[in-house]
């Protein structure tokens, strides 16, 4: 299934503590959870029929971007959200 990431919507869904991208019965999620001034990344999963489209680095990167304008510690705990934040350092913080 292709996918036109211009048209895909994450969506913050604070009270479970991630942001997904719904479309019809697929789900593509980033969670974590928060302590103080410490957001932590601790998994993203995408359905099998979105891998390698960019699906999860829409929600990463919307997921960092949250975490920045919120004034978030990051912390990663995600495998791949760590190899997105090597891949871009002007997320990282201390």
């Amino acid at each position: 299934m292709n996918v036109n990431l211009d048209e895909l919507n994450v969506l913050h869904v604070p009270e479970k503590s991630r942001f997904e991208i719904r479309v019809d019965d697929l789900v593509a999620e980033l969670t974590y959870t928060l302590h103080g001034d410490t957001i932590t990344f601790l998994h993203t999963g995408v359905p099998s029929e979105w891998e390698g489209q960019g699906v999860g680095g829409k929600l990463v990167k919307t997921g960092l971007d949250y975490a920045r304008s919120s004034g978030f510690k990051i912390r990663s705990m995600c495998s791949f959200v760590s190899a997105y934040l090597k891949r871009h350092p002007e997320y990282q913080t201390s």
